[in-house]
């Protein structure tokens, strides 16, 4: 009997993504040329199921000229976009508790960087490229030319590498509900998925995708006030907007 795994046709990374036919597994498939990539996603699992974050666990991997596929486990849930606003407000404070301890794990002791200096300059040549995704700006700058996106935030790189230096944590790299995990039954949180960009940054990097992604499933912009409120004070910290703004700025610009 020949078994045939379904394909996946959410994301934005180009792999191709299928399900086991008991969907316990995954298998992400990328063309050559992309190895080295996928690699680094699978090394990333792997540490990260060693420290008590709940996620994905690497099962098998196979690299050859013609390109390189990794198995791991599934994570069982729904992602958190799935929810409706009445139980990801539910989710809520799980879902705050869950990036708090992420982010309380010892940075030292993670061996991959995202860190700001590192993020600015994929940006710049993201930028020189002209391969920035206008659909992923905030409609506002969609009409903005990239470069002067660019030296907007340039402007900011010296303060803001002073705050990072000062509270650099482990991060996601891509925090948004699809990648947040939901037991159905207790609408708390049973993973992180999705850890390609895992590593060293300011915490920032992660609470701003967050909070602007969790905005498209609240019910208006009094429930979005009122839940930015609610998960920092779960999370434990005052929001410092501009620091916030900055990074929901410079995330589009380092994809391409």
């Amino acid at each position: 009997m020949i078994t045939v795994w379904a394909s996946i046709t959410s994301g934005e990374s180009g792999a191709v993504v299928k399900r086991s036919p008991d969907g316990r597994r995954y298998a992400k498939h990328v063309a050559a040329g992309q190895q080295d990539s996928l690699a680094q996603e699978r090394d990333r699992v792997d540490w990260l199921s060693g420290t008590g974050i709940p996620g994905p666990r690497v099962l098998d991997w196979t690299s050859d000229d013609n390109g390189a596929c990794l198995v791991t486990s599934a994570v069982p849930g729904v992602p958190a976009d799935h929810a409706s606003p009445e139980d990801l407000w539910r989710a809520w404070p799980s879902i705050a508790e869950a990036v708090r301890a992420l982010h309380d794990l010892p940075a030292a002791d993670c061996p991959f960087s995202r860190e700001l200096t590192r993020m600015f300059a994929l940006a710049q040549d993201v930028v020189a490229r002209e391969a920035v995704n206008p659909d992923f700006l905030p409609v506002e700058q969609q009409d903005t030319p990239p470069i002067a996106l660019l030296a907007r935030i340039a402007e900011q790189v010296g303060q803001r590498l002073g705050q990072e230096a000062a509270d650099t944590v482990i991060c996601h790299g891509d925090l948004c509900l699809p990648n947040i995990i939901l037991n159905p039954d207790t609408l708390t949180v049973a993973g992180f998925i999705d850890l390609g960009r895992l590593g060293r940054a300011d915490r920032y990097a992660d609470l701003s995708l967050l909070l602007a992604n969790s905005r498209e499933t609240w019910a208006d912009e009094a429930q979005a006030s009122a839940a930015d409120e609610a998960f920092a004070a779960r999370y434990g910290i005052d929001l410092d907007t501009p620091r916030q703004r900055f990074y929901l700025h410079l995330d589009p610009l380092t994809w391409g």
